[in-house]
């Protein structure tokens, strides 16, 4: 088999860890006979600087055409400054609405032998594997009207739209709750009907969706009390479902109950088109180009996309494998470095995955 794969590298330490993560596809490839034929574009920063826009419509396109997309990072301190619409991370939602990507997986997994960087007590992360499913196309993101405006008294007002319709939720909620039937059938819908209107739809939706997934335990949760239980008590969730806005701050704080952000992937996936394939980590400027990052996240995305965007389960599979090895083996980049472990680099560690391999 073939396959396209869009990379879009991006800013900051993108370009470092997506090259590893290209070798360990090759080599991966050739145990699995897949081969992959990468076409590199610009987004966030670097297209930018390259064409005045964080998304041009020559990446969209490439985009479109691909089997999978695998981004790395983007974004950084020299376009902070810029007009909100010509930031990176403006770039990122419209690759989003672009692609039709309305599902983002976010799994906050323990690695057992990382348990010792999580800021909680191990007692409590030992064993976490949470799914967090969050609405990317919809919600206070996207709702019109949207803006800052001049009202009558002369004062300026912000205005951020929080809406949802039927199809919006039902279609969400359906990965949801076919996600929680390949897991421990538990889903959680995470909401706040107690008072916004839109929060009471979504939950008489998942509610009415329900009745189709019998066999799975479906609960309810206000998003306070969901973040609060995230770090009271996490291993009682399993998948998560909740909108835009809730999702963005609950798979980052499940993320951190790991001990770090460095270690994790993510799959932005729509209905039938090419899926977007990222760590959930930020673009590093500070460490960008001294061989420091670490690629695992990578890695792991590069994983994600080969088994639910490739539907290539034997490949992804030996690429985790290759993950779980080096970590068993000591090998430590900076973020998740220990006492008694090997310090190493970026390069270094895409070294060791290979030799796994």
């Amino acid at each position: 088999m073939t396959y396209k794969i869009t990379l879009l590298p991006g800013d900051g330490i993108g370009p470092e860890i997506i090259g590893v993560t290209i070798q360990i596809l090759e080599a991966v490839g050739k145990k699995c006979n897949l081969k992959f034929q990468f076409s590199e574009a610009l987004m966030g920063g670097a297209a930018i600087d390259e064409t005045g826009e964080p998304l041009p419509q020559e990446t969209l396109e490439t985009c479109r055409n691909s089997d999978a997309v695998l981004l790395a990072a983007i974004g950084g301190y020299k376009w902070d400054n810029l007009p909100r619409q010509q930031r990176p991370e403006t770039g990122l939602l419209g690759l989003r609405s672009g692609l039709g990507l309305f599902a983002n997986l976010r799994p906050a997994k323990i690695f057992p032998q990382l348990i010792g960087s999580s800021t909680l007590k191990p007692e409590i992360v030992e064993g976490v594997d949470i799914m967090v499913v969050r609405e990317l196309t919809g919600g206070v993101y996207f709702g019109q009207p949207k803006g800052v405006f001049a009202t009558e008294t002369g004062e300026q007002r912000g205005v951020n739209t929080m809406a949802y319709s039927d199809h919006e939720i039902d279609r969400i909620a359906k990965v949801a709750f076919e996600i929680a039937q390949k897991r421990n059938k538990r889903l959680c819908s995470v909401d706040k009907a107690n008072v916004l209107e839109v929060s009471q739809l979504w939950r008489d939706r998942v509610t009415a969706l329900a009745t189709s997934y019998p066999d799975i335990e479906l609960s309810h949760l206000y998003v306070d009390n969901a973040a609060m239980q995230l770090v009271r008590a996490p291993k009682q969730f399993d998948t998560i479902v909740t909108g835009n806005l809730f999702g963005d701050i609950l798979s980052d704080a499940a993320a951190m109950l790991t001990g770090s952000i460095g270690m994790l992937p993510s799959a932005s996936m729509g209905e039938g088109k090419p899926a977007v394939f990222e760590p959930v980590h930020g673009s590093a400027p500070d460490i960008a180009g001294q061989d420091k990052a670490n690629p695992l996240a990578q890695v792991l995305s590069a994983a994600m996309m080969l088994r639910y965007g490739l539907d290539e389960p034997t490949a992804a599979d030996l690429m985790e494998q290759a993950v779980f090895q080096v970590l068993d083996q000591g090998y430590r980049t900076g973020d998740i470095m220990s006492e008694g472990m090997t310090f190493v680099g970026c390069q270094e560690m895409g070294e060791a995955l290979l030799n796994a391999l």
